[in-house]
Order: structure tokens, then C-alpha cells, then sequence
């Protein structure tokens, strides 16, 4: 590359840190990680666009490959919003059952690709929660498609609704999302080296999973009006953490599109020691 194009790349970078205010830990007093094509991003930046601390790794596909983050993150806000919405009853909505493409396609199949392409590129915890949700998708799709006939395989004249009722079907899904709650729960302490927004989906989400497992456990012990009321509020929790997963998909897209806005995330990440800090107290020890 001749030094015109090198220096009119620089010009570029330095356009892009001047749209970030420094209390988005992407202003111009960052360190920066310079790359081999003259493009120079800061951790920061970087912990932004992935979600996950920049390391280093083999290869170019960060240069190589378009950022798979948002893509993903998009899969599950709009499978979240629809679930979220029709666990609280919006528009006299009731089951799930119309919307069961939202756990095979929408969330699974753009959570899936984005999963690939985080792990090709080694950006480890998006990848690990791409996965995640990916499969806690599914998992339901699989309650909410009747030829699979879980529910109907807990009665014992195979009805459906009959067993959708029963004690033991209830029981079961209430303590499959009770070890959600305590996974997300852990997750959640991890997030807490990225930003606030991120973090805060998965305060929402541990404890929207929590809720929910009750509402199903209302359910087998015959108590329906608390297990309704736990069930929206479960949904509204959900709503909440479905509109802050839009947001950071909106403020990442944004970032990549070098949009001239500010939009706020939180950096957690000055809290915690630098990798470079980290490497000196190994030294040390």
C-alpha cells in the first residue's frame, strides 16, 4: 500500500475516535492496537463491537470477516420481543404455537451463523452466548411443536391439553429453566467485565427465568392465578431485556456503520485490570 493510502486510512480512524465521547472508553487517550493494513482500533472499541476482550489470535479473520455480533444479537431481540409480548398477553395473544418459528429460525438459525463465524474469529465470550441462546431456543421450540407430542406423552389417554396441565410436565420445565437461572446467573458475572447494557440483559434474564420457573411450578400445584401473574411478569422482565438487547444491537451496528452518534453502554471494563497488568502480576508471582 503506498503512503498516501496508509495516511488517508489513519485520517479515516481518526474521524471514527472523534465520534465517541471518552466515557465510552473510545476516546483519543485509549491505547490502540494497530493492524497490519494501517486501521488502528482500541480494545475498547473492540470489547464494544464483540462483546468479549480483545485477545490475541492466529490469522486475519478479524480483517477478513464482517462483524458476526449484531447479527446474531438481532436473531434473539426479535424472538425475544415476540415471546416477551405474548407472555404478557398483548393484543389477546395466547400460545405460542404461531409463532413456533421464532425458536427454530428467527433466534436459532442467525444466533447459529453469528456462533460460527464468533468462533472462526476467536471471540470467545460472544460465542459462548451465541450458543447459548441458540440452544435455549430450540429447546422450547421443541415444547411448542405438537407432533413432538411432549406434552401429550404425560396423560394417559394422549391428550395434549390434559398434559400440559399435569403435574409432572410442569414440574419437569420448571426445573430445566431453574439450572437457566443459575447458568444465566453465572453468565451475568462475566458480563460484568463489558458494559452495563450487556450486563443488565442478563440480570433480566436470570431473573425473568426464575419467574418463569415459578409460574410453571404455580402451574402443577393447580394455583393459575399466580401462575398467570408470574407469567407476565416474567414477560415484562423479558420485554425489558429484549429493548436493551435492541439497543446495544442498535448502538453496535451504528459503530460499525461510523455513524456520527453517541450512544452510551457503560464500559465496566477500566474497572477490572488491564491484560497487559495482568501479564505483569503473573511475572511477579
Amino acid at each position: 500500500m503506498s503512503s498516501n493510502g496508509t495516511t488517508h486510512k489513519n485520517d479515516e480512524v481518526h474521524k471514527v475516535d472523534e465520534h465517541y465521547p471518552e466515557g465510552l472508553g473510545l476516546g483519543a487517550n485509549l491505547s490502540q492496537v494497530k493492524t497490519s493494513g494501517g486501521m488502528t482500533i482500541s480494545p475498547e472499541l473492540f470489547e464494544k463491537l464483540y462483546l468479549t476482550p480483545k485477545t490475541q489470535t492466529t490469522g486475519d479473520f478479524r480483517k477478513r470477516f464482517a462483524n458476526p455480533t449484531p447479527l446474531g444479537l438481532m436473531g434473539f431481540v426479535i424472538s425475544a420481543l415476540t415471546y416477551a409480548a405474548i407472555m404478557m398477553g398483548w393484543g389477546g395473544s395466547t400460545t405460542l404455537t404461531g409463532v413456533a418459528g421464532i425458536f427454530f429460525f428467527t433466534g436459532p438459525v442467525l444466533l447459529l451463523l453469528a456462533l460460527i463465524f464468533e468462533w472462526i474469529m476467536g471471540n470467545f465470550f460472544s460465542m459462548l452466548v451465541m450458543g447459548m441462546f441458540a440452544v435455549f431456543w430450540l429447546s422450547f421450540g421443541v415444547l411448542q411443536t405438537p407432533s413432538w407430542g411432549i406434552a401429550a406423552s404425560y396423560s394417559a389417554t394422549g391428550d395434549a391439553a390434559e398434559g400440559a396441565a399435569s403435574v409432572g410436565y410442569n414440574a419437569a420445565i420448571a426445573l430445566y429453566l431453574t439450572m437457566w437461572g443459575f447458568w444465566l446467573f453465572t453468565t451475568f458475572i462475566f458480563t460484568l467485565k463489558t458494559n452495563t447494557v450487556f450486563a443488565l440483559i442478563f440480570l433480566c434474564a436470570f431473573i425473568s427465568s426464575f419467574i418463569f420457573a415459578g409460574a410453571y411450578y404455580k402451574v402443577s400445584t393447580k394455583e393459575y392465578d399466580m401462575a398467570l401473574k408470574l407469567q407476565k411478569a416474567g414477560g415484562a422482565i423479558f420485554f425489558v431485556l429484549a429493548v436493551l438487547g435492541y439497543y446495544i444491537t442498535v448502538v453496535m451496528i451504528a459503530a460499525e456503520m461510523r455513524m456520527t452518534v453517541k450512544l452510551p453502554v457503560g464500559d465496566l471494563s477500566h474497572f477490572w485490570p488491564k491484560s497487559e497488568d495482568l501479564a505483569d502480576m503473573e511475572k511477579n508471582e
